[in-house]
């Protein structure tokens, strides 16, 4: 993309919205007002048929206010217990402000291990990819009345990154509290300027992240150039803009100050070039030459097409893919566990039922997940 971006050039954005934009420090409570302009902005991009995703911070400072529980850190447990009450004020608010422009918001808890590890990684994606079917807003937060780690260290910036990349969408909208990134911190003896365009994270652009100046943000400018990171180097656009202002998408796409982060690569080909090279193989499938045909096709590897099933593998495991002159063809991350894909091998997806008593995934590898050495 040569120029700057415009959010009509995208087809599916996830937008992260953190607790200083949602909740009111003074008051405690919910900013409905704002979260209303928000679903609007959303509504818009939905009725230009755009896949909207929301990552969602808030539910901690939620449910610290309902229990009008003191200022301060709170220990772990008060965090998680804090976290339950507030998910469900959270969701609820969601699923208002989104219903009143005849949106369905489909509530998702993750931690950043669903993210990580491929089975749950598999499910997860599998999940939000069916709400999104169903033309559906997913609202994911991080599950923070089971985390640990997370409610300490994590934040929902990276979280969001790999929500982006795990969905192949083609832009992340950060919503922050300042415009985007300065090349120093603003309020100083030293004007700072806004960076409008950052073509490559470099060192240099890292050292202008700044600490975070709010009571209830987790995150901070570092974790946002953390997660540019992520997204970029996935293929996913990347935009720091206020959301201190009302309607901030239309905002964004009115031209307003803000930072975008940019990226060479389309979502698609990087993550299978992540496939291809970042993960140990489990297995190998052996396949006949009509599934290697149809896999040049663009098509999925069907159960049908697998002669051979070899390793110990589980399910989202990553396998090699290997033609009937045992050339190495590819590699994918697999549906089924070793055990299940040598019982279905050679056989009609439609007998996957009888074979195992559940009607399972109707390929062996989706064509998403596959990566083919031409590729």
């Amino acid at each position: 993309m040569s120029k700057t971006p415009s959010l009509k050039d995208f087809r599916r954005i996830v937008v992260k919205v953190g607790s200083s934009l949602l909740v009111d420090s003074s008051a405690g409570g919910l900013k409905r007002d704002w979260l209303a302009s928000l679903a609007t902005d959303i509504a818009g991009l939905h009725k230009d048929k755009c896949d909207v995703l929301v990552v969602s911070s808030g539910a901690i400072a939620l449910g610290r206010a309902v229990l009008k529980l003191p200022a301060g850190v709170l220990k772990l447990e008060d965090s998680q217990a804090a976290a339950a009450v507030g998910q469900i004020a959270l969701a609820r608010a969601w699923s208002e402000a989104l219903g009143g422009h005849g949106l369905t918001a489909g509530q998702v808890l993750v931690t950043l291990g669903d993210t990580e590890e491929r089975r749950r990684y598999l499910n997860a994606r599998s999940t939000i990819a069916k709400l999104l079917e169903w033309r559906s807003v997913p609202v994911i937060n991080e599950n923070d009345t089971v985390a640990t780690t997370e409610i300490r260290y994590g934040d929902n910036d990276r979280l969001a990154a790999r929500v982006a990349t795990m969905m192949s969408a083609d832009l992340l909208v950060l919503l922050s509290d300042v415009d985007g990134l300065y090349d120093r911190p603003p309020g100083g003896e030293d004007v700072a300027k806004l960076v409008p365009v950052v073509a490559r994270i470099t060192p240099e652009i890292e050292a202008m992240a700044g600490v975070s100046g709010s009571e209830f943000s987790r995150g901070g400018m570092l974790t946002k150039i953390e997660a540019g990171k992520i997204a970029t180097t996935a293929g996913t656009h990347m935009v720091i803009a206020s959301g201190r202002v009302r309607h901030p998408l239309q905002t964004i796409g009115a031209g307003a100050p803000c930072t975008w982060f940019l990226t060479p690569a389309n979502p698609v080909t990087a993550r299978k070039k992540w496939i291809a090279g970042s993960l140990e193989p489990k297995g190998t499938l052996t396949i006949d030459a009509g599934a290697v045909a149809a896999l040049r096709r663009g098509k999925s590897l069907l159960p049908a097409g697998v002669v051979r099933v070899e390793g110990a593998f589980a399910r989202g495991d990553a396998v090699i893919v290997r033609g009937p002159d045992g050339a190495e063809l590819g590699r994918g991350l697999v549906a089924y566990d070793a055990e299940e894909a040598d019982r279905i091998k050679r056989m009609s997806s439609a007998d996957i039922l009888l074979i195992l008593g559940n009607p399972g995934r109707t390929v062996m590898i989706h064509r998403d997940d596959l990566a083919l050495w031409r590729d």
